[in-house]
């Protein structure tokens, strides 16, 4: 159990000077060659000391055969030896004074030996006497801002952000890390903690909450360790900041399932919903979902959005849009007849309506002229927030026309660059929706464009979504956060 009465460095263990690799070999890809090869990948400008009782060089760089061998002492050890030597292990970076260590090594109470439960039992042991243990079982901690990063995240963005994720899935931390590096958003950390036999869910949920640097907090949970602790930590952290979960283990299979992955028990899919919403946090289902309502929290305004415009081509795109706005409480009023015809006049002919949603009928409407719209929209008054749904892919019927790229002829920069003057003239944000039909081998060049286009309105702090009914819910959550924070 983790000891309160510890003192933690936490900017030694997230922005550590020195870092200390035990089990790097120089003989095919571990997990010490693999980690030095994405530290100094993703940039890591601090010291690195590589420990292996072989001793030798590598690249010039010497390998010390002890941890007492290395010169001085270090903030932070990666731990990449057999189960049986971690205990030795941590106790020589205990007297070198090391703030933490992050264990990859598995072969501890996931297996449900006695002698995996022992194991983890000494490493907890010895956590216990001033060194804070991230694992065992784990990918570790990605940090952009200084440069750490998990085992297989040599490529993960160095842009900070203000979303923290904990998790207790490795895979996960690496994909939602992965997953956000897409959608444009950063974070402050990433910390994957697999067994959490020290460090673990309640205890980094009230080290975000108090984290200038974090705004926005994202959890994998699989099992929880002390259940009032951590409500009481969920309650006093979601007052201040939204705090969004992904439970998993809530099916009679999916517990199973989470007990062989990380020893950690389920739990009730009923006592779970009641405990997040008594603490107003946010549950999701997976790990899109998360990502979506992290970067509406990120990018929107801290308020309810109730009443929205939709801006788009095609009719069934209203109708779909008003049927899934219901579903989460979200209206998209009629415009009164005055602004309808004032957006009339914009409109091209035929098809177009100018009733809310927006109809352009055309996929070729100029930006100015949707600028032009969604400038009057914004003026009703009873308007919180506008989508514009994007009809991109169907420049690329343009481009063969032409004979020109697809990314050349598409003006979704231009797109971005007047949603951008709109929201900064009328104080009312705009999400976009960027869905993409065309990804078969010959659109290829659509895809690219498509990647790029999220970049530039990312860059710009505009949300984006794939679908009206992502955008919904992720506006669904939101709302009901602001509205149970705010009564």
């Amino acid at each position: 159990m983790v000891q309160s009465s510890i003192a933690t460095d936490f900017e030694r263990i997230f922005h550590p000077d020195k870092i200390a690799i035990i089990g790097f070999s120089k003989e095919g890809i571990g997990f010490g060659s693999g980690i030095l090869f994405s530290l100094r990948a993703i940039g890591y400008s601090g010291e690195i000391y590589l420990v292996n009782p072989k001793g030798g060089t590598f690249n010039g760089q010497p390998i010390y055969a002890r941890i007492e061998d290395i010169p001085g002492g270090f903030d932070l050890a990666i731990i990449a030896v057999p189960a049986q030597a971690v205990a030795e292990a941590l106790e020589a970076c205990l007297k070198k004074g090391a703030a933490g260590a992050e264990i990859f090594s598995s072969g501890f109470k996931e297996l449900g030996t006695p002698e995996g439960i022992a194991l983890e039992q000494e490493v907890t042991r010895i956590a216990a006497k001033g060194l804070r243990v991230i694992g065992p079982n784990c990918f570790g901690i990605y940090c952009p801002k200084s440069g750490l990063t998990v085992l297989p995240g040599p490529d993960l963005s160095r842009r900070p952000g203000p979303i923290a994720f904990s998790s207790q899935s490795g895979g996960m931390a690496v994909d939602f890390a992965n997953l956000g590096k897409s959608m444009g958003l950063g974070f402050s950390k990433v910390v994957s903690f697999g067994n959490g036999c020290d460090l673990r869910e309640t205890e980094l949920l009230r080290y975000f909450g108090a984290d200038p640097q974090t705004g926005i907090i994202t959890m994998y949970i699989e099992g929880i360790q002390d259940g009032d602790a951590f409500f009481a930590a969920l309650k006093q952290t979601a007052a201040r900041k939204p705090v969004i979960i992904n439970k998993g283990g809530l099916s009679e299979a999916g517990s199973r399932a989470v007990q062989s992955h990380t020893a950690s028990m389920g739990g009730s899919r009923r006592i779970w919903q009641s405990i997040l919403r008594q603490a107003n946090a946010v549950q999701v289902n997976d790990m899109h979902e998360m990502a979506q309502t992290a970067m509406a929290f990120a990018l929107l305004p801290p308020k309810v959005y109730r009443n929205i415009t939709v801006l788009g081509g095609g009719g069934a795109l209203g109708v779909a849009a008003a049927d899934a706005a219901e579903a989460y409480g979200i209206k998209i009023p009629p415009f009164e007849p005055e602004l309808a015809a004032r957006i009339d006049a914009l409109l091209p002919r035929p098809g177009s309506s100018p009733g809310n949603p927006v109809d352009v009928a055309n996929p070729f409407v100029a930006p100015k002229t949707l600028r032009q719209i969604m400038r009057l929209a914004a003026g009703d008054e009873r308007i919180d927030l506008q989508i514009f749904t994007s009809l991109l892919h169907h420049y690329k019927n343009q481009a063969k026309i032409f004979g020109k790229p697809v990314k050349e002829i598409t003006p979704y920069v231009e797109l971005a660059d007047d949603i951008q003057a709109v929201v900064a003239e009328t104080g009312k944000p705009i999400a976009v929706i960027l869905s993409n039909p065309k990804s078969a081998p010959d659109h290829l060049d659509v895809v690219e464009m498509f990647v790029d286009a999220r970049r530039v309105f990312a860059e710009r702090g505009i949300p984006v979504f794939n679908h009206l009914t992502e955008a919904f819910k992720a506006l669904g959550h939101l709302n009901i956060y602001y509205e149970r924070k705010h009564p």
